[in-house]
């Protein structure tokens, strides 16, 4: 399983990125996608999922109303618009799927990539 996150970059309050994550090594259709990101000295935090249809999203209460999570599956790539972005949101934004083995839960991430959102 590979995820690579791309998209990030230093951005002013009140504008927009587009995350994108890309994903290789499974059958990314089958599978629910989520974007996590982490803040300096903070725990990661799960801002949206998508379902593998792409029919259902859900968001957190921080973000809900300007983000919005989308995904591909002819290209195996998931997205995070981010919208009227906040000091708040900066942070490692993340990408994860997780399968559930005999031994248990596994989880899989991508590298990350930052967000910075200063003026």
């Amino acid at each position: 399983v590979q995820l690579v996150e791309s998209g990030g970059g230093l951005v002013q309050p009140g504008g927009s990125l587009r995350l994108s994550c890309a994903a290789s090594g499974f059958t990314f259709s089958s599978y629910h996608m989520r974007w996590y990101r982490q803040a300096p000295g903070e725990e990661r935090e799960l801002v949206a999922a998508i379902d593998f249809t792409g029919g259902a999203t859900s968001y957190s209460a921080s973000v809900k109303d300007r983000f919005t999570i989308s995904r591909d599956n002819d290209k195996n790539t998931v997205y995070l618009q981010m919208n009227s972005l906040k000091p708040d949101d900066t942070g490692v934004y993340s990408c994860n799927v997780h399968t559930y083995l005999p031994t248990g839960k596994v989880d899989y991430w991508g590298q990350g990539t930052q967000v910075t959102v200063s003026s």
